[in-house]
Order: structure tokens, then C-alpha cells, then sequence
């Protein structure tokens, strides 16, 4: 299968969901997102590293690249190989004395590593096409993709089923106008639950 790069466009929280997060990653040299709902403290991990921010003392994802380059593994790059009911899942690819070893990682800490390493993301056609969003324009250059957004359009539309098809390819298109990947998610799974 052919891999597709990631970079890392935005960071989001959800005002109106507490601790939601989503990471979103889009399509290197295309309009295709991929938004990946995560914790708090991962959202921190690569919140941190993105930021360059130094704390004092290492944190988990600093304490794990530091053990890897002390013995000599070198993390060439992560994909996101799954998704299976809503979750994704994530390998790191690692080179260690000529030989490839793969490991198993949830996909959060996988990109919190792989900010670390400076190291590409990539994905499959198939999870880009089964769980991305097409934007209609790509976005413009971001000093930091560490953001804050709100819900504007969340206000009554909190019951999806409720809405038409129609109705639902609206309010996408206007949430994702406002950046707001964690309703733009919930918007896209029912729509995809709709057309199966």
C-alpha cells in the first residue's frame, strides 16, 4: 500500500466538550485532513514539543526518545496503519544496528514521539478516505499549530441523527470553517454511519 505524509496542522480544544482534543493532520501537498480526537495529556506532550517549550525535567515521551537514543534506536517514522470503530492505530518504525523493528503505540503517543524526532507521519489511502475530511481550500501557512477554538455552530444541532443528510453536510462545512475538529468528527461519523 502506498504511504501518504502527514504534517501537523492544528491542535484543537473544544470549549464546549471539557477535555477534548483533537490533533489534525493534513495531507502533505493536499486538502485532505485527518482529525484525531485525544487526550489531555498527550494534546500536552505534543503541545510541548511543538512549542519547544524545555521543562525543567523530562516528560514520559521526553524520557522515552532520550532511553531510545541511548540505545542507539533511531525512530525513522510513524504510520497510522488502522483504523477499526472510531480508533486508530499506530506503528513507530524503528532502526536499531541494521535491523527495522516495529512497535505498537496508540496513535497520540506515536505523534508526540514523532514531534520529538522531528520524524515523518504517514497514513493509508484507505484511513484517509474512510476517516479524512476534504477541505475546500488549504489552509494558510500557521505561525504555531497550537490553537484554542470554540463551537460556534454546536448551539442546537447537539442531536445529529435528528438532522438530513443535507443538513448535516451544512453544518460540517460551517464547522469546519471554524476549525472545530471535534464537532467536525462527530459530524462526519454520522455521516458515514448514514451511508452504509
Amino acid at each position: 500500500m502506498k504511504k501518504i505524509e502527514l504534517e501537523i496542522i492544528a491542535l484543537t480544544h473544544s470549549v464546549t466538550q471539557t477535555h477534548s482534543y483533537a490533533v489534525v493532520l493534513g495531507e502533505v501537498n493536499g486538502t485532505r485532513r485527518l482529525p484525531i480526537v485525544i487526550g489531555g495529556f498527550e494534546a500536552q506532550a505534543i503541545t510541548v514539543a511543538l512549542e519547544n517549550m524545555r521543562p525543567s525535567r523530562p516528560l514520559t515521551h521526553d524520557l522515552m526518545k532520550n532511553m531510545m537514543k541511548s540505545f542507539g534506536v533511531d525512530l525513522q517514522e510513524i504510520i497510522i496503519n488502522d483504523l477499526n470503530e472510531g480508533i486508530f492505530f499506530s506503528k513507530l518504525i524503528c532502526f536499531n544496528d541494521n535491523e527495522v523493528i516495529e512497535i505498537d503505540s496508540r496513535t497520540s503517543d506515536a505523534i508526540a514521539i514523532a514531534v520529538r524526532f522531528n520524524c515523518p507521519i504517514f497514513t493509508y489511502e484507505s484511513i484517509l478516505e474512510n476517516a479524512g475530511i476534504t477541505m475546500e481550500e488549504s489552509f494558510g501557512q500557521k505561525e504555531s499549530p497550537v490553537e484554542t477554538v470554540t463551537n460556534p455552530a454546536a448551539d442546537d444541532n447537539s442531536d445529529l441523527s435528528k438532522l438530513t443528510l443535507a443538513e448535516l453536510n451544512e453544518l460540517l462545512d460551517e464547522v469546519l470553517e471554524n476549525e472545530d475538529y471535534i464537532k467536525a468528527i462527530e459530524i462526519r461519523d454520522e455521516i458515514n454511519k448514514r451511508k452504509k
